[in-house]
This record gives C-alpha cells, structure tokens and sequence, in this order.
C-alpha cells in the first residue's frame, strides 16, 4: 500500500545528510554487487561511524542509532542471518530488533531497509517485501529505495505489472537520485514483459535524452529494439 509521503524541513535535510549520503553508498552497492571491488565495501565500512552521531533528536532514535552501528558489520560480510538476529554473545542487536524496539523514529525506519536487504539476500522475498513497504521515513533517497526493493521482490516473483509500478514510483520520489535512470529501465523491463511496449518506449526515450551519459542506459538500445518487435 502507497503510503502519503511526509513533509520534511530544511532543519531535517540537513541533520539526515549523514545518513543518507551513507545510504547511498550502501543503495549503490546493492545494485552494483557484479562491478564494485572490495574497496567499495571498506567505504561503507568507513561510511559506519556517522549513523551513530547522525538523527540525535530523540533517546530512542540515538539508541537505534547506536545498534544500528553494530550490527552493520554483519551486514556488509554478508552475514544476513546474524544481521537480522544479532549477536548475543558480543552484545548486538540484530535489524529486527532495532526495528521493534525503535521502528517509528528515522534511524529505525533506515533499519527497515537494511532488514528488508537481509531479507532478499536470504530468499525470503514475503518479508523484504513486508519491511520495504513498511518504510515510512522522510527522506526521499530512502523511500525510492523501499519502492525499488519492492519492485525487485515483484519481478522476482514474476509479477511484472507491479514491478514496473514500483520501479516508476521509485524514479519519481527522488528526482536527484543517481539510480533514477535504473529504474526507468527497470519499469520499461517489466511493461515489455506484460505488452505494455510503447510504456516502455516512452520510459527508454526518457533516459537516452536525459541520462544519455549514465551506465544504466547501456541496455537502452536492447529494450528499445525489444519493445518495438511486434
């Protein structure tokens, strides 16, 4: 279910550009697993130390922040199990946790969507499914990259419609998103699956005359041919 996006104050903006600097680092790898060396992983790990200094507005919110930090870690080897769970022996709380305890406040939202990736990495597309549509933070980087996930989970599961859906929605909650040319691409993928082709022409145009420069239109000429095949 859409939900109504939340207003957000030039206050906010810059108390969250911290963290969503952060996420974009982490957003950009999820997409990018196949063509990001290992340095790219020591930049999030790098990048780990301001989500605790970041959105101290409120006890709850500097305490999911905290936890956040901790388990990250788990999260970047790949230790999905761990990240949602925690640790108990080293004292960390897993996503899950963090998102019960401390979910209303931002720095718990941003949990959502880290517990969502576990989720999707681990197979278990019903729950990142649940927890990508159960972000309701306000920042926009942030809910493009909820209705992204959601639009991955739906192609998966071949539902195409609803892929092409959220990937528009994604395109459109953040204008300035790097990742905008990538889900274009990715709502024209799925309206040439369900016939939709000059939907999907339309979207393709719209990145080789405004993202003509960006990788992610390097399939453009494929699914322009694509589309067009009657």
């Amino acid at each position: 279910m859409l939900k109504p996006r939340k207003r957000i104050t030039k206050k906010e903006l810059k108390q969250d550009r911290l963290v969503t600097a952060y996420f974009k680092i982490v957003d950009f790898l999820r997409n990018n697993r196949k063509i990001v060396s290992g340095t790219g992983t020591g930049l999030i790990i790098a990048a780990i130390v301001v989500v605790a200094y970041v959105n101290n507005r409120r006890s709850d919110n500097t305490k999911a922040a905290t936890e956040l930090s901790q388990v990250l870690d788990a999260f970047n080897g790949g230790a999905y199990q761990v990240a949602i769970n925690g640790d108990p022996t080293h004292n960390v709380a897993g996503l899950k946790s963090i998102v019960e305890n401390y979910g209303s406040s931002e720095t718990g939202e941003q949990a959502k969507i880290f517990l969502a990736d576990c989720y999707y990495y681990l197979g278990d597309y019903d729950n990142a499914l649940k927890y990508f549509d159960d972000y309701d933070g306000s920042d926009n980087f942030l809910q493009a990259s909820a209705y992204a996930g959601m639009a991955e989970v739906y192609e998966v599961k071949g539902e195409y419609a609803k892929a092409a859906e959220y990937y528009e929605h994604a395109a459109s909650s953040d204008s300035k998103n790097f990742l905008v040319p990538q889900y274009l691409v990715g709502a024209a993928r799925n309206d040439i699956k369900i016939g939709k082709k000059d939907r999907a022409i339309t979207l393709l145009t719209r990145v080789k005359k405004d993202f003509p420069n960006s990788q992610y239109a390097e399939n453009v000429d494929y699914l322009m041919a694509e589309a067009k095949v009657e």
